[in-house]
């Protein structure tokens, strides 16, 4: 599980090292929101690609050593010794313009600039809502799925596709 200050403390140890990352995920809905609302089992990271091995090495530094998953060029999930998980998802582009992640079945999947969020009474820079509901498509939707994207709806006013919608 990570806190508020971990997730302060990864996005300062990439920072000091000249790299940028957005936090999207859990942990992207509650900085969008401006508050924690529940617990975290992972830390999902947008990367620029020609900074991932920055970003690796920086978080090997840490502790984050383990790989969990690689499923590069999508993605590449890491854990340190306390079980601390942080799941990388590397796009071609720029913090201004944004970026493309390249998807395992060939496809692209865009991830605007970053906007700016809450965690912990400071910002941080996240993935905007509507991108947040388009992650959240393809694929069943877990209870907590369903929370998070409730939560982002009634703390941002996003649209929320008929699976997520709110009963009436």
């Amino acid at each position: 599980m990570l806190n508020e200050s971990d997730v302060l403390d990864v996005l300062d140890l990439i920072e000091s090292a000249g790299a940028t990352a957005w936090v999207d995920g859990g942990w992207g809905v509650d900085a969008l929101i401006g508050e924690t609302t529940r617990t975290h089992a992972d830390l999902d990271l947008v990367v620029l690609s020609d900074q991932l091995d920055v970003v690796r090495g920086v978080l090997a530094g840490a502790g984050f050593t383990e790989v969990l998953r690689d499923r590069l060029p999508t993605a590449l999930a890491v854990t340190d010794g306390a079980g601390r998980e942080i799941d990388l998802h590397p796009v071609v582009g720029s913090v201004r313009e944004g970026g493309q992640q390249f998807l395992p079945d060939g496809e692209r999947f865009h991830y605007p600039a970053p906007v700016t969020g809450t965690i912990g009474g400071r910002q941080v820079p996240c993935v905007d809502a509507e991108t947040q509901v388009r992650c959240h498509l393809g694929y069943r939707a877990t209870d907590k799925d369903r929370q998070d994207m409730a939560r982002l709806h009634a703390g941002t006013g996003v649209a929320l596709p008929p699976d997520y919608a709110p009963a009436p």
